[in-house]
């Protein structure tokens, strides 16, 4: 536990060495800015009960920043280590892949939600501009971060298994991009096509991110989405393991 520690905050310190960290944190906040100023025209011109939360959650500029961000955090995780050749170094000291892999997942996902921590300082800005006392509710705020954190570990172990294909931080990049936006498609499928038969339109609900987001923004948190989620995130870790593992085979 104390090795996984230790290179969970080697990796998350790694963000805050270089530019790189800063440079994602001021591009989110940037786009967080664009929606804020867009929802404040919108409570301005007419009231409505629809939770903050939802509002936000509804614009853009939320899939834009996940999407975006995804590529950025975490091409430098494997991809980086095997280009200056500490990779190898690394896998020699008395940790195990295991440590590793979730070590580099655990410092990219902590450092996505720190991301997201101006969020809440938007939140009550524009809580008063609305007269809607369930607006700032910190159940709604709570079910919007868990479904933010469960939605981040997804797009994370994606980013973890791209990076961990490649010596390349560019290719890991259009890889975890790539990924990120066919999941993203998948779901503005899943939410606008009307399947023929019942299998179909239950299989490609579990993609409908779009419809599961709107109920973590409405607090309502479903075991079935938390399920689908967590099963997701472990099967890509699972993948970044074994790709890891297969240096031995070489």
């Amino acid at each position: 536990m104390q090795a996984y520690l230790t290179l969970t905050r080697r990796e998350l310190a790694g963000f805050f060495v270089s530019l790189t960290g800063y440079v994602i944190i001021a591009a989110a906040v940037f786009l967080m800015g664009l929606s804020f100023v867009a929802l404040i025209g919108q409570l301005q011109s007419e009231a409505t009960p629809v939770p903050l939360t939802q509002l936000f959650y509804s614009t853009h500029f939320f899939w834009l920043i996940l999407v975006l961000a995804t590529p950025m955090i975490t091409m430098r995780l494997f991809a980086q280590e095997k280009y200056s050749g500490t990779f190898e170094t690394l896998m020699t000291t008395p940790v195990s892949d295991l440590q590793v892999v979730m070590a580099k997942f655990s410092g990219a996902l902590v450092f996505y939600m720190l991301m997201w921590l101006p969020l809440v300082g938007c939140m009550f800005i524009l809580g008063h501009y609305t007269n809607n006392a369930k607006a700032l509710d910190p159940g709604l705020i709570g079910s919007t971060y868990f479904g933010i954190f469960l939605l981040g570990g997804v797009f994370m172990s994606m980013g973890c298994f791209a990076s961990a294909l490649t010596r390349s931080q560019m290719i890991a990049a259009m890889m975890a991009l790539t990924f990120g936006f066919t999941l993203f498609l998948l779901s503005f499928l899943a939410s606008r096509l009307d399947m023929v038969t019942s299998w179909q339109t239950e299989a490609l609900s579990h993609l409908a991110l779009f419809d599961q987001m709107n109920d973590f923004a409405r607090g309502l948190i479903d075991t079935r989405y938390v399920i689908f989620y967590v099963s997701l995130t472990v099967l890509f870790l699972f993948l970044t393991l074994r790709v890891v593992q297969s240096r031995r085979w070489k």
